[in-house]
């Protein structure tokens, strides 16, 4: 049940003793986070300008997953430091790469497919999922062991749609604690040089395989991924497939000997957007640019519902 949060009338929030108050149904973790934040509320007429939202999560994760296993520099632009993202970027320092984020630029220093190095420790991937899974598929053909690990809530989330895949192609990883979820141990070698087809989450696993891979996944999540990984020197091409199933898509990826640095410009996320294209679309006499946001098939619910109420939002 959604539960109406009274906001004070001097409109001042003081976190500490509001969220006491008002918010005990918010997990610890976010009531840190708010914890000594104050937020005066001002109400607004109309809203008029040009801004920019913070980089698309997927693709910063993915922007040093990609730079870190690629030969030479790879240079991410409006790069999303959230706590996920820099989580990946932890892991890759601990594993031997050089990453610098200096005025709003990551500079990742790749050493290759095979120039990681084995950490010290555990690789703690903090609370993101997309670490986790993704992290995965580039240990396995590595020729070294690790394990990855995450906070309480990692430990509890589901790893068995990344072990089954991994494990086909001749992966091995276990979980830990037998419950298919994290800790995860992972003991690299070479995976299995035969095609196989299959569904997917952990498609960096899949540029290791000098054969290469097809799988088949709900949806169109892999359009962009395609073109992502064009730009690192892969061969990748999504083709639509009429399977009975509406937007079930096949993707071919070949596999690569040696990837390529490159610079990377994050798109805005769209879901950052979307307070703004709601404060533009409600109140009156209102014109809102959102410069650089990443659209594609998978991104465009919110315009085409917003569309479709009759909202003005040309891209």
């Amino acid at each position: 049940m959604r539960q109406h949060i009274p906001i004070p009338h001097d409109r001042l929030l003081y976190a500490d003793c509001y969220i006491k108050m008002h918010t005990s149904f918010l997990s610890d973790r976010i009531k840190r986070k708010l914890r000594g934040i104050y937020m005066k509320l001002h109400k607004a007429d109309h809203v008029r300008g040009e801004i920019t939202v913070p980089g698309d999560k997927s693709i910063s994760h993915r922007s040093v997953m990609f730079g870190s296993i690629a030969k030479g520099t790879t240079e991410i632009h409006n790069f999303l430091e959230s706590a996920d993202c820099l989580s990946t970027i932890g892991c890759f320092r601990r594993m031997g790469i050089d990453i610098e984020n200096k005025n709003g630029v990551v500079t990742v220093q790749g050493k290759g497919m095979h120039g990681l190095a084995a950490p010290a420790e555990t690789l703690d991937c903090g609370n993101s999922g997309t670490t986790t899974r993704l992290i995965s598929g580039i240990l396995a053909p590595q020729n070294f062991d690790v394990t990855l690990t995450g906070d309480e809530s990692i430990q509890k989330r589901p790893m068995k749609r990344i072990i089954e895949p991994l494990s086909m192609m001749g992966a091995d990883i276990k979980s830990v604690r037998g419950n298919d979820c994290a800790p995860l141990r992972i003991c690299g070698k070479p995976l299995a040089r035969d095609p196989l087809h299959f569904q997917s989450r952990i498609c960096p696993g899949k540029i290791f395989n000098p054969v290469g891979r097809t799988l088949r996944r709900r949806a169109h999540k892999y359009h962009g991924a395609a073109g992502f990984q064009k730009s690192y020197g892969t061969d990748a091409e999504v083709f639509r497939r009429r399977a009975g199933i509406k937007g079930n898509y096949r993707y071919d990826l070949a596999g690569k000997t040696e990837l390529f640095g490159n610079r990377i410009d994050v798109p805005g996320d769209i879901s950052s957007s979307v307070y703004f294209v709601a404060a533009g679309l409600i109140l009156p006499n209102s014109e809102v640019l959102i410069k650089n946001v990443g659209i594609n098939p998978t991104r465009a619910g919110l315009i085409k519902v917003c569309e479709a109420m009759g909202a003005d939002l040309p891209c």
